[in-house]
């Protein structure tokens, strides 16, 4: 049977019900609830902002950073890549700016840990030779 657990924002009084079967591990159930209540207190802020166009950047910032951190948990390390390569974009960094940052990236990784990031294509970006999945 399904349980629910619903996190409320104090200061404005927005609720977030989450409903599933869930693991026993008391530890995975504290961690749920403490995602419930960051994830709807992040909403409360967001719907407090008066501007609507800052409101939607903010919503924008917090989908992309969820999808981020669902492909790092999948391990989907060329999503992960053209994700960031999509928000810098979107921030407008050039692509002359994001081989600078990638490079510098690659020597700090090299340097303290010998992580090796994926090459991208000739563009730079992900999806280079020997990589079978297409960014969407």
């Amino acid at each position: 049977m399904p349980e629910q657990y619903v996190a409320t924002d104090s200061a404005s009084g927005l609720e977030v019900t989450v409903t599933g079967d869930f693991p026993d591990n008391p530890d995975d159930r504290v961690r749920i609830a403490r995602t419930a209540t960051l994830f709807t207190r992040l909403f409360a802020t967001i719907l407090t902002t008066e501007s609507e166009m800052e409101r939607q950047h903010r919503f924008r910032a917090i989908e992309t950073q969820l999808e981020v951190a669902d492909a790092l948990i999948r391990e989907d390390f060329a999503e992960v890549q053209r994700l960031l390569h999509e928000t810098m974009s979107s921030m407008g960094v050039t692509e002359e700016q994001l081989k600078q940052i990638e490079d510098e990236l690659r020597r700090h990784l090299r340097q303290f840990g010998g992580f090796e990031l994926p090459e991208g294509d000739e563009d730079g970006a992900p999806g280079g030779e020997g990589d079978d999945e297409q960014p969407v």
